[in-house]
């Protein structure tokens, strides 16, 4: 196992062990901590959202995220966090109207799409249509303030058409066209089955939205930077950001809970099964936090909208498992600061609202486009292209060995 070290050190270890010189980085470097992953190393400054692991507090430009969720609307947060106030009526109105203006594919994706193989995962082709847009929008005038809004406008309009598109067309049927007089939660329910949702159903898809949109400097929004920094289009920052995003580290895990809770069965089969995997160090399904010491706040947020949609709908036996499982796993890990996060619940909510397993992480993205695209307009405002250094631990000045005489 890799531990921390520096620089310093790894490079006297590895001059000692080829024969060269040993020292630190000199110049700009200087002598800085190796960690893997980079955890804990600031990357960037930011004003966009704040987290504070040890109290479970997660705010949007300093407003706390259950006033968001509970009080507002995925667009007003999305206003928020892009351009960072919250929006006037008259904004708001603006926003939402050029957003719905945009929402239809242009029949080249579509046709596009309707090529990719019926087995392909969904992030995957959603990542090549999302890359797909900068070849019809590629004038990549970064200092235009009209492209870099009508670029905003395209990918929050278009990103569920995409995910609701290709969920048709790997079905054999046409897309669903959006419907001009459904809000943006309710129209991507829609386009999923042609069937306009409940009410509850749309406000509370519309409040999972609001809970996913951004959370600091994960592996996706640092894909997005990294990209972002290099003065590319912000359509190959979102392909990268969802290439990033499809990772089973990073964005799948709500699909895995509701297998977890599958393979579970019943209430009566918790204790053995968590008993199982603690003894045996392997991890539970929607526990645990890389910043979250505490339950997160955004489970415990969708904990209560699951009630609320299983109150209207009719209760999920996957559901009362789920709590069993909190209150079993609270009991012999709480202690290690190991609670549920946002995809212990998130899972349970889609699968009630009708939504694909293979799906869950697709809709994630988005939710999470509005926070990649904030930090792609923060990136942009003082921009520097990422180029971090590196530990190297090879040999110096080995011998070139002909092919002839190689084992």
């Amino acid at each position: 196992m890799i531990t921390p070290t520096t620089i310093a050190d790894a490079q006297a270890t590895n001059g000692k062990a080829s024969g060269q010189p040993s020292g630190g980085i000199n110049g700009a470097y200087g002598t800085c901590a190796f960690r893997p992953g980079l955890e804990g190393i600031p990357a960037v400054q930011s004003s966009i959202s704040y987290v504070d692991g040890k109290q479970g507090i997660l705010e949007y430009r300093g407003i706390p995220i259950d006033d968001l969720a509970h009080r507002g609307t995925f667009l007003e947060t999305a206003y928020l966090l892009i351009w960072g106030q919250l929006p006037t009526t008259e904004q708001l109105e603006s926003f939402s109207h050029d957003i719905q203006y945009h929402r239809r594919l242009k029949f080249r994706i579509r046709d596009m799409m309707k090529c990719f193989p019926e087995s392909g995962h969904p992030m995957d082709a959603l990542q090549a249509s999302a890359a797909a847009l900068g070849l019809f929008y590629s004038r990549r005038a970064l200092l235009d303030p009209e492209y870099i809004r009508a670029a905003v406008m395209r990918i929050i309009a278009k990103i569920p058409t995409m995910v609701a598109a290709f969920q048709m067309i790997r079905k054999g049927n046409d897309p669903i066209q959006p419907r001009d007089d459904l809000g943006y939660a309710a129209n991507f329910l829609y386009m999923l089955n042609e069937q306009k949702p409940d009410p509850i159903e749309a406000k509370i898809f519309d409040a999972c939205l609001t809970l996913h949109a951004e959370h600091t400097i994960n592996a996706s929004t640092f894909s997005a930077l990294v990209t972002a920094s290099t003065m590319t289009d912000p359509y190959a920052v979102i392909a990268s950001a969802v290439g990033t995003l499809a990772g089973p580290l990073h964005g799948g895990a709500n699909e895995e809970v509701v297998s977890m809770l599958d393979e579970i069965g019943s209430v009566d089969n918790v204790k053995a099964y968590v008993d199982d995997r603690v003894s045996c160090r392997q991890k539970i399904m929607g526990f645990g936090h890389r910043v979250y010491k505490v339950k997160d706040p955004r489970a415990c947020i969708l904990q209560k909208m699951a009630e609320q949609l299983f109150d209207k709908l009719g209760r999920d036996r996957r559901y009362d498992i789920a709590l069993e499982v909190e209150k079993v796993v609270e009991d012999r890990l709480g202690h290690k600061g190991i609670y549920p996060n946002v995809d212990f619940y998130s899972g349970l909510v889609y699968k009630r609202l009708g939504i694909p397993d293979d799906l869950f992480t697709p809709v994630f993205a988005i939710a999470r486009v509005a926070g990649w695209l904030a930090h792609w307009r923060e990136q942009l405002e003082e921009n520097r292209i990422f180029r971090p250094t590196q530990v190297y631990t090879g040999a110096h000045q080995l011998p070139y060995i002909p092919i002839e005489e190689r084992g």
